[in-house]
């Protein structure tokens, strides 16, 4: 008998999960990024890209197969995924992995839910096809990580380890919610492969189309699943053959044991990093810090220069350019400005330090930031490069006009293990991302069912409770505009 492939293992790993189920603290863990992203889902409707990815989706038309959070009108569950996972990546407010640097939950939620809701799947059933495709997502984003580079090569070629692995466990996670055996699971991961892709320039000059990413990544998972229950196959050397995945990425520069070692035992989903901040991960010390500073005192009119000390690597995302990062013209650059994030802890925010109010187009190009913002300088620093990439550590040195050095050394990141969030504290990021668009009463539903998800008989009764938002307008077809266009 052959030695299986390594999508082989994957395979096998998926068959068994959905056989025998969960330990508890992956179960558990689970269940709370299902309540994120449904959080991050209902309050990424404040963006025009939120609209547009809606408006697109709705325009398709199809059969009603699956809940878009916040739209009455149900859709495909292929359209259904790409619509919540733009929504669910859009605020970069959801979950990341480290070292891998890769935000799975955003695409493997809503390709699972999507699939659930169509496929008439419990929540059990549910749960457990989410936390494998996480697994999955994160095992083939760890196959990418470099021990002695100290990075992700992924990220080294530019690529978006999030959306193209991302697209690999939302695979998994939609075959196993469809039925799929073994077989059924490699070649959905064969398909998905031909369809996975990504990269990562906007996070350094501008646009948003990163927030497309964790959609199209969900999408190419539900859609592989469902054209392997049609009768087509993949590759069973998808990712390590000759011409497969990682020679294909990443040049055949990859780490076989990322995947199969302690495959089915050691979990990774429980250690996946939630945000406490709307903003790139790389910025989140530079917060802290800044609410440190405040703690201590420090007022805008004291601070003379900041320098934030931050590992090599990410100085590109959220230092470089400099005069760009000191003066975003827009919410979503702020998220991704090291000076901006410094500024905004500095001045203090809401949420659990800074919430999403803090990040908009008139703070971004508000006299009293731009002009704290232009102080900030932002370096390497060693001891962060040392830590980099398990952290994203940052060493903010502030002068005051009076002549004091006030240091701040934020090593490790709010929302990982060592800094967990509560489950207090997570109810009130889902509190805040949903506050005037759904009830108190609706809220306190939806958490209490997600709370209880594996005893839910179907999906779509947890959703509904999301699917008509207030305070939102609601999303028409884009209506033709010529007679030619309306044939």
């Amino acid at each position: 008998m052959s030695e299986p492939t390594l999508g082989g293992h994957l395979a096998a790993f998926a068959a068994d999960v959905a056989r025998d189920g969960l330990p508890d603290e992956v179960a558990a863990s689970t269940r709370q990024r299902v309540l994120d992203v449904l959080g991050l889902c209902v309050a990424a409707h404040r963006l025009d890209t939120s609209a547009a990815i809606i408006g697109h989706v709705l325009d398709q038309g199809g059969h009603e197969q699956a809940t878009i959070v916040g739209s009455p009108q149900r859709v495909t569950a292929a359209q259904a995924a790409l619509a919540n996972g733009v929504l669910a990546h859009s605020l970069d407010y959801d979950d990341t992995h480290l070292p891998s640097v890769l935000h799975p939950s955003a695409s493997v939620v809503p390709a699972a839910l999507a699939a659930a809701e169509h496929a008439g799947a419990d929540g059990a059933q549910t749960v457990r096809a989410v936390a494998v495709g996480l697994e999955v997502a994160v095992r083939l984003g760890m196959a990418g990580y470099d021990q002695e580079l100290g990075n992700s090569v992924f990220f080294e070629h530019g690529q978006h380890a999030t959306s193209i692995t991302g697209a690999m466990g939302s695979a998994v996670a939609a075959s196993l919610l469809y039925g799929a055996d073994e077989k059924g699971v490699l070649d959905a991961l064969g398909l998905t492969a031909s369809m996975a892709s990504g990269i990562i320039e906007a996070n350094r000059t501008g646009g948003t189309v990163k927030r497309l990413h964790c959609g199209l990544a969900a999408q190419a998972g539900v859609t592989a699943a469902q054209l392997v229950r049609r009768g087509f196959t993949g590759p069973p050397t998808v990712l390590e053959g000759r011409f497969g995945f990682f020679e294909a990425w990443l040049h055949g520069r990859f780490f076989p044991e990322a995947i199969t070692e302690g495959l089915g035992k050691t979990w990774a989903v429980p250690d996946i990093f939630f945000k406490p901040y709307p903003a790139n991960h790389f910025t989140h010390t530079s917060v802290d810090a800044g609410l440190a500073l405040r703690a201590r005192g420090v007022r805008p009119d004291d601070v003379a220069s900041i320098v934030i000390g931050a590992p090599t690597a990410v100085i590109r995302t959220i230092g470089a350019p400099l005069e760009t990062k000191r003066a975003p013209e827009t919410g979503y650059q702020a998220q991704f400005s090291g000076p901006y994030a410094v500024v905004a802890g500095l001045l203090g925010g809401g949420g659990l330090g800074t919430g999403l109010d803090d990040y908009t187009d008139a703070l971004a190009q508000d006299p009293v930031r731009r002009a704290l913002m232009a102080k900030v300088d932002v370096v390497p620093d060693e001891r962060c490069d040392a830590i980099y990439p398990h952290q994203f550590p940052a060493v903010v040195t502030l002068h005051t006009t009076s002549g004091e050095v006030l240091v701040e050394e934020v090593l490790t990141n709010r929302g990982g293990p060592q800094r967990p969030l509560t489950d207090d504290e997570l109810a009130q990021k889902f509190r805040d991302n949903v506050a005037g668009r759904v009830s108190d009463v609706d809220a306190d539903a939806v958490r209490r069912d997600i709370h209880a998800l594996e005893t839910c008989p179907r999906v779509d009764d947890v959703l509904s409770r999301l699917s008509t938002l207030t305070g939102t307008t609601p999303v028409d077809p884009i209506t033709p505009t010529t007679e030619e266009e309306s044939a």
